[in-house]
């Protein structure tokens, strides 16, 4: 059976540049840090068994998680002695990556305008990293922010007989 690669993989330390893949023996060896395997009814046996062993044994991966959105399973290992040892969850839920010095946790919203259970990245405490929504949305409060603080010196200035339009 072919292998097929990861649904989301991270490799740290890395020059910062667009790929269309990943190959190894072009990016001086570097593997993957972390893992994350999306699950669904055809790929559970393979991602929990075939793959997990495949990231264990032959890649090394320091940290492979698995999530299957449907059934709202997850589960988080992390290589050691090598070999995978299940990731317990914080007080929280949370799964904590070492590598990334981040957590996984569960979330319930909106993502691509399809209102579902996700798992989302954190800081470990608990904060949230936004999505691309959340990042332009924030974007635009502070667009407006900005907009409304350079109407109010502007109407500060022209009570004060300046025409702002003149300066």
């Amino acid at each position: 059976k072919d292998f097929k690669g990861p649904d989301f993989f991270v490799v740290l330390d890395v020059p910062q540049r667009e790929r269309k893949s990943w190959i190894a023996w072009q990016e001086n060896d570097r593997l993957p840090n972390v893992v994350i395997e999306l699950m669904s009814p055809s790929t559970a046996e393979n991602d929990r068994e075939e793959k997990k062993l495949t990231y264990q044994d032959k890649l090394r991966v320091p940290e492979y998680f698995i999530f299957e959105p449907f059934l709202y399973e997850w589960s988080g290992f992390r290589l050691q002695d090598g070999i995978y040892e299940p990731i317990q969850p914080d007080a929280f839920g949370q799964l904590l990556s070492q590598e990334l010095g981040l957590v996984l946790r569960r979330w319930e919203g909106s993502y691509e305008e399809i209102d579902s259970n996700w798992i989302r990245w954190a800081l470990p405490d608990g904060t949230l990293l936004p999505i691309h929504a959340e990042l332009a949305q924030q974007e635009r409060q502070r667009a407006e922010q900005e907009r409304q603080r350079a109407d109010r010196l502007a109407e500060r200035l022209r009570s004060m007989g300046i025409n702002p339009d003149e300066l």
